[in-house]
């Protein structure tokens, strides 16, 4: 049998890098655009992103810093996710650079941006689907001992949804086809979905 190292938080690993974010994982990146109150643009990947519920459609990110997505977000009360593909992923990557709250990184990093229809926030053009969100929760995350985090995670319902047609294959959206991308560990690890294979749930007995 293999030999199976153990480590308790906040304990050191004890690894050449913290596998956590190499064990959680594929994680999809929650590329986020806001705008500020002056209306310029925020465009940011995070790979601390997922959905929480499908009735009503929540989706959230974490920002383990004060950033200008979160600001924005709480500013606003609005935030866009829009999908990050393989075809994107140069300008999805040029959008995670360090720059000042009034650069606008759409812009930056070439992309078109696309009126939302019920949120202020553009979407990226190209992006396949893009969902605009309405924030519900603002959570400074905690841990055991109650002392506060980092970590804010912002929590949004889902009102509006636009999909590309041409990534939908006999009315359900082609995941593979759109070649989405997901973050997969270390600081510049990501991968493809370019296989997906059936598994039905077994019956209720």
């Amino acid at each position: 049998m293999a030999e199976i190292h153990f480590y308790a938080p906040p304990q050191k690993h004890g690894l050449k890098h913290d596998p956590l974010k190499a064990i959680v994982a594929p994680r999809p990146i929650g590329w986020i655009s806001t705008v500020d109150a002056q209306g310029v643009v925020n465009l940011a990947p995070y790979s601390f992103f997922n959905a929480f519920s499908s009735r009503p459609a929540i989706v959230g990110f974490s920002s383990e810093k004060i950033s200008d997505s979160l600001n924005n977000a709480r500013e606003t009360g609005e935030f866009v996710f829009n999908l990050a593909t393989a075809p994107l992923a140069l300008q999805m990557n040029t959008t995670s650079t360090a720059v000042l709250p009034q650069v606008d990184e759409m812009a930056l990093a070439g992309l078109a941006g696309a009126p939302c229809r019920i949120v202020r926030a553009p979407r990226v053009a190209a992006s396949p689907a893009a969902l605009e969100c309405k924030v519900l929760q603002i959570i400074h995350l905690h841990d055991l001992d109650g002392a506060p985090t980092a970590a804010h995670l912002v929590l949004g319902q889902v009102v509006g949804v636009h999909v590309d047609m041409a990534f939908v294959r006999d009315g359900i959206f082609d995941t593979v086809g759109a070649q989405t991308l997901a973050r997969c560990g270390y600081w510049s690890d990501y991968t493809v979905v370019r296989d997906i294979f059936d598994m039905p749930r077994p019956p209720n007995p």
